[in-house]
């Protein structure tokens, strides 16, 4: 069986001495192509394939840098949200508290007033009262007065007397008795 490798290897090379003549193979020129091919290989493998090799490699990690930090922005965003409406709605809780105190305040304060006007309206019209008393008893001493005055004048007329001085005072008090009790 090795024999027949042998000899298949044998004939295939055979094969392939025969299809290089055909085609035009010569040794020498081949062997300068390869050596001018691995050179043209190395020097673009050295100063074209592992600069563009590097450069995308930079950028995939800036790419990939650039995922994370979305990320980290996308979360950050999430938690400012979040706060934002939590700030929102202690915000209107506060508003909600001030404006019901500002409501209560008020409140009192009309409260207050309206008592401050009871008492300023019951004073003025005490004090209304008091003045209307004083000026009937006022009126009341003026009337007695004039109708004493003219009792006594009256009764001078009448009785065609002139009054002493007694007299007249004496008829005054006693109309003015009358008068008061009645």
């Amino acid at each position: 069986m090795q024999h027949q490798i042998i000899l298949g290897a044998a004939s295939l090379l055979d094969l392939a001495k025969d299809t290089g003549e055909q085609f035009g193979f010569q040794k020498q020129l081949f062997i300068s192509q390869v050596i001018s091919f691995a050179v043209v290989c190395f020097l673009l493998h050295r100063f074209a394939y592992k600069p563009i090799l590097k450069v995308l490699e930079e950028r995939r990690e800036k790419i990939a840098a650039g995922l994370a930090n979305a990320e980290k922005i996308k979360a950050e965003l999430a938690n400012a949200q979040v706060k934002a409406q939590e700030i929102l709605t202690q915000a209107s809780s506060q508003a909600t508290k001030a404006i019901e105190e500002a409501r209560a305040a008020a409140a009192k304060v009309q409260e207050v007033e309206t008592q401050k006007a009871i008492a300023a309206a019951g004073d003025i019209i005490a004090k209304a009262r008091q003045a209307s008393e004083a000026e009937l008893v006022r009126m009341k001493a003026e009337l007695r007065k004039e109708v004493g005055r003219l009792v006594v004048a009256t009764s001078a007329k009448v009785t065609g007397n002139i009054l002493t001085p007694d007299q007249q005072a004496r008829l005054a008090d006693d109309t003015n008795k009358q008068l008061a009790a009645n």
